[in-house]
């Protein structure tokens, strides 16, 4: 059966690749569009029948592979627990579980059903690398990790040391994901596996040296390694030679057409490069791979806003929403897609949703949204907004400049619209006027239109002489 199967494979893969056309199309795909999404085996349901009634947990296993490849999750999930429960130590079973699980709402209700206690070490290393899958680890994701790497269980298991430095990357901890890959490298120079993380990590803090060195180091290894091709594709990117960078992305997918980074990035260079027709190609080839993974959906969103296309895009950042209901960056991307499309009152439901997930010292989100409010003409919810800019800046020590304009606009609000605080506002006037801020001039001049109001509302007894004796 193994033989039959790996054929089967081959073939669907050679008759995949046969759809290519022999040179490059002018957007730099050569993918025809009679090209299907990905390799069709139609073997499959003959492979199935001969194992629909096993009971051995290898088959089982097997079977659960043809069921995910069917899209028959629920029969997949079931066949892969019954594998594990007769055999645990296989992980390939694991896997091919955790293949079939969407997000990780569905994995938390999938623990209590395993065969193995909560606390078995392969239950701990499904946990983490089903969410490292799903790109959505934890802070306890990261205890786990710690807790696996104890002289309990596997202290020099270099594959869980990388779940945990996969772990620290995704929760954007690059400092200590890098720390964590260089322990690796230290043990281990040629280690292949998850080095395009260590890439991406210092891609993403711009440290071209160690990308070059890294790059240098693992092309004299082995060439023909997708991560490999990847390290290459991200150095020539931070050069911003993107055309280079294609070159060694699409190589990577030649060499696993399943190497969900490569598509990804191969897209990132296209919108550099302007191309968001073969961007949004590229980004569709990875949803077709892995449609749980939010990086593809977000660039899809981002490539169609290029081209002006909200509705589209809006239809992208949605499904990249409710893979990452908490990723500030993604709110606030749909934020501004509704804010172009006019939708304001949608757009400052976004930008609060993002305020769950962001910094309590954000205030990049707070100024947009009382941008939004100010528009609606809703000037206490801005004013409010505009508070809360000044608070927090006031609390870090920042300079007056940094804040000004939110200080003058809570002193607007304050004389022209109903606010009514007039000493807050003098306040603000105050602190404004005798800093080097552009809002300078604008604050004397405030100062000066309204100085006898300010005045009455800051001295109560000026005020009480000018309203004269109360009637009883």
């Amino acid at each position: 059966m193994t033989a039959s199967m790996q054929e089967s494979e081959k073939k669907a893969q050679r008759e995949w690749y046969k759809f290519e056309s022999s040179r490059a199309a002018p957007t730099g795909f050569s993918e025809t569009r009679e090209q299907p999404p990905e390799p069709v085996n139609t073997s499959l349901h003959q492979l199935l029948d001969s194992v629909s009634n096993a009971t051995d947990p290898w088959l089982l296993f097997l079977k659960a592979v043809f069921l995910c490849r069917l899209s028959r999750r629920e029969e997949a999930i079931e066949s892969a627990i019954l594998s594990i429960s007769q055999y645990p130590w296989n992980w390939s079973a694991w896997v091919a579980l955790g293949d079939c699980l969407c997000d990780g709402d569905e994995l938390s209700s999938m623990l209590p059903l395993l065969p193995l206690p909560a606390s078995h070490p392969l239950v701990l290393m499904f946990q983490v690398k089903t969410l490292n899958t799903l790109n959505s680890p934890t802070d306890n994701e990261l205890a786990l990790c710690d807790r696996l790497l104890s002289e309990d269980f596997f202290p020099r298991s270099m594959w869980i040391m990388a779940l945990r430095g996969n772990v620290l990357y995704y929760l954007h901890d690059f400092t200590s994901a890098e720390a964590q890959f260089r322990k690796i490298l230290a043990i281990d120079p040629y280690r292949v596996d998850d080095i395009d993380i260590l890439s991406n990590i210092l891609y993403v803090t711009e440290n071209g040296t160690a990308l070059s060195k890294l790059a240098h180091d693992y092309l004299a290894i082995n060439k023909d390694r997708p991560e490999i091709c990847c390290i290459i594709g991200n150095y020539y990117s931070l050069r911003a030679e993107h055309e280079k960078a294609v070159k060694y992305f699409k190589r990577a997918t030649q060499l696993d057409r399943t190497y969900l980074a490569a598509w990804t990035l191969m897209g990132h260079e296209y919108v550099e490069m302007k191309n968001s027709h073969a961007a949004i190609e590229a980004y569709r080839k990875a949803v077709d791979v892995n449609r749980k993974d939010y990086r593809a959906w977000y660039g899809l969103a981002q490539a169609y806003e290029l081209l002006s296309m909200h509705q589209y895009a809006l239809y992208y950042y949605q499904h990249a929403t409710a893979l990452r209901p908490y990723d500030v960056r993604i709110w606030q991307a749909q934020g501004m897609c509704y804010e172009e499309m006019g939708r304001l009152r949608d757009a400052i439901e976004c930008l609060r949703r993002a305020l769950i997930g962001a910094d309590p010292e954000e205030t990049v989100i707070h100024s947009k949204l009382a941008k939004l409010h100010n528009e609606l003409e809703e000037y206490a919810e801005a004013a409010a907004y505009h508070r809360r800019i000044v608070e927090v800046c006031r609390a870090a020590h920042k300079p007056v400049p940094e804040w000004s304009k939110s200080a003058v606009y809570i002193a607007r609000y304050h004389i022209q619209h109903g606010g009514g605080d007039f000493v807050l506002a003098r306040q603000y006037l105050d602190f404004v006027a005798t800093s080097n801020a552009e809002e300078v001039t604008q604050a004397n001049e405030m100062l000066r239109r309204y100085q006898h109001v300010l005045r009455q509302q800051q001295n109560p007894q000026v005020r009480a002489a000018s309203e004269g004796p109360q009637v009883a």
